[in-house]
């Protein structure tokens, strides 16, 4: 429709920024036009023009896309200093900030800008999820009462869980739920809504390590409704790529259950049947986990062209920080806390 092309510019060359590159080079309307980081060897070798400078690139992709992929204590100064340079809009990896105060700041400073500021909680946009979804929004479950996520990985054991993919996971204080039961803590509000209340029991079995790497948390809702996130880095479940799903989950309503196995299928059975059909078959496809990357990365641009509104701005995302430090104090006080 005679668009123009879209500048992107990545900010941070780690592990995972390489699915977001790869992806963007799939995205039509969009044009990576460089990448950032302090360590230049590593921006070398991304496949992409490494920029001299953070000011430079922003300068060459001046009023576009700019996507920060670095660890949360840079995200503040980071997204204040995107922001001098008129993007399109700011996508920022999670954990988003180091504190709720700072998400709080970037949301605001993103706000007074007037340009969209989205967390990159990719889990939400896999394609098993957004069947699930569908599922529940077409009555397929009838009324919806439980949701079970089983975490398996299954890459946890030992003194050397980790060092090979994120050495940095040996050191976090707070693992289990900040690195990654966060994903989920988007995932049920998004099948299931804000929960009122949680219950958080978190244990560490792995003793290399510095954080809680299992635990339960039970998520309460309105008319009696729970979720249960069950996760264990240090077990694993039925499947080729066991970071495929992470795990295995069961959804269940008065008229039917829902059942994601750990290959992406997702399954319905409906009420006192034996029987399953497969709504979404097995994922054999690229990417992270169900290509959840190219998705995301794809929904911000059909937003900024005005199709669809934007999920997981920055502002909307609060809630899931606020929860998450709410899981901690649970713990902590052995108690359920409400919010």
């Amino acid at each position: 429709c005679g668009h123009m092309t879209l500048p992107v510019m990545c900010i941070g060359a780690g592990y995972f920024s390489r699915f977001h590159t790869e992806a963007w080079h799939r995205i039509e309307g969009v044009d990576l036009v460089g990448v950032y980081d302090r360590d230049t060897l590593r921006a070398d070798t991304a496949g992409v023009p490494a920029a001299p400078t953070l000011e430079a690139l922003l300068e060459t992709g001046r009023g576009g896309i700019v996507d920060v992929i670095t660890p949360p204590p840079s995200h503040l100064d980071l997204i204040k200093t995107a922001l001098a340079y008129d993007p399109a809009a700011i996508i920022c990896q999670k954990p988003f900030c180091e504190s709720l105060d700072q998400a709080k700041r970037a949301t605001e400073l993103a706000a007074e800008a007037s340009v969209p500021l989205i967390v990159h909680e990719n889990f939400r946009f896999q394609p098993w999820y957004r069947t699930l979804k569908s599922a529940i929004e077409s009555g397929h479950v009838g009324d919806l009462q439980q949701l079970t996520f089983r975490f398996r990985p299954g890459d946890g054991q030992g003194p050397d869980a980790y060092l090979s993919r994120q050495p940095y996971f040996q050191k976090m204080d707070r693992f289990l739920i900040h690195e990654t039961a966060v994903h989920w803590i988007d995932t049920f509000r998004y099948l299931m809504g804000e929960p009122k209340g949680v219950f958080a029991d978190l244990r560490r079995m792995n003793p290399s390590i510095a954080g809680e790497d299992a635990g339960y948390i039970l998520f309460f809702y309105e008319d009696g409704k729970r979720a249960l996130f069950d996760g264990n880095r240090l077990l694993d479940h039925s499947a080729e790529n066991t970071r495929c799903t992470m795990g295995e989950a069961l959804i269940e309503g008065s008229e039917g259950t829902l059942t994601l196995l750990g290959n992406g299928q997702v399954l319905l059975r409906k009420f006192g049947k034996t029987t399953s059909r497969s709504l979404l078959g097995p994922t054999l496809g690229q990417g992270f986990g169900g290509d959840c990357v190219y998705h995301l990365q794809s929904h911000v641009v059909r937003a900024l062209e005005g199709i669809g509104n934007f999920e997981n701005t920055a502002e909307d995302y609060l809630s899931v920080i606020e929860q998450e430090n709410l899981i901690y104090s649970s713990a902590e006080k052995q108690a359920t806390v409400w919010l």
